[in-house]
């Protein structure tokens, strides 16, 4: 079972990037984050034309959405933090897929230090913890994945002094990832890669892609329980240098 997650940045813009992606990985879900799309605009016909007839998305007008694709039934979905709170914005679905829970995530980026965006995104990790906290233990068998919009450690940017503290690599972001890691989950690509300077993100500013200026912000954290079963994780990078692609790539994680 492969589990993909990806943030195409514009669903429009990206859906040829992602039916092409589809037929050559073939996973068995497919996560998805800002498809800049109202729910009526989601193009379920050819996602599912393209294999995938089991389809939970969140759409938003030209910001946000989330979306799951499976091959197999998705049972119990659920969109948002589901806790009384401000769930106006679409960044976050979830559902079961033969037996594993899958919650994608689209997290806030920040925008600027110490500006209210950034006391947003810290609090809606904190709402994210507690619903985890709250309904899940490390003992279930489920995956965390999305554009996590942090960069956990040093390795994961492309040069730790100047990113020393910036937006997505500031203590405060890095202690919300922490976090997750010390309740139970796992983060098997550097488990794997521990050396690895290795990165899902690339700006489009400055030649970013062609300089390898970037971060390893999108993951797929996972429980001791699927860790067990990880057969294989990995950065698909190839897929940034497509023409007019996304600035993320897709990451993927493969249970026995």
């Amino acid at each position: 079972m492969q589990v993909v997650t990806w943030n195409v940045n514009s669903l429009r813009a990206r859906l040829d990037h992602l039916l092409r992606f589809l037929d050559e990985e073939s996973p068995d879900v497919v996560c998805l984050q800002e498809l800049k799309l109202s729910d009526n605009q989601f193009p379920h016909e050819r996602i599912r034309d393209a294999g995938y007839p089991h389809l939970e998305w969140w759409g938003e007008k030209n910001y946000n959405g989330v979306a799951l694709l499976s091959k197999h039934p998705i049972e119990d979905p659920q969109r948002g933090h589901c806790d009384g709170g401000d769930d106006s914005q679409a960044r976050l679905i979830a559902g079961t897929v033969k037996g594993v829970r899958v919650i994608g995530v689209y997290a806030p980026n920040g925008t600027r230090l110490g500006s209210e965006r950034f006391a947003f995104k810290l609090a809606w990790y904190d709402r994210l913890f507690e619903m985890i906290d709250g309904r899940y233990t490390p003992e279930d068998a489920l995956v965390l994945c999305g554009d996590l919009n942090i960069a956990p450690d040093d390795p994961d940017v492309w040069d730790p002094f100047k990113c020393d503290g910036i937006l997505l690599c500031h203590p405060l972001e890095r202690e919300r990832f922490q976090r997750f890691i010390d309740w139970g989950f796992t983060d098997p690509y550097r488990d794997r890669n521990p050396f690895a300077n290795d990165f899902s993100w690339w700006d489009y500013q400055q030649m970013g892609w062609q300089r390898n200026h970037g971060m390893r912000i999108d993951h797929t954290l996972i429980t001791p329980t699927l860790d067990a079963r990880c057969t294989d994780v990995q950065i698909h990078a190839d897929v940034r240098g497509w023409k007019t692609a996304s600035d993320h790539a897709p990451v993927s994680v493969t249970f026995d």
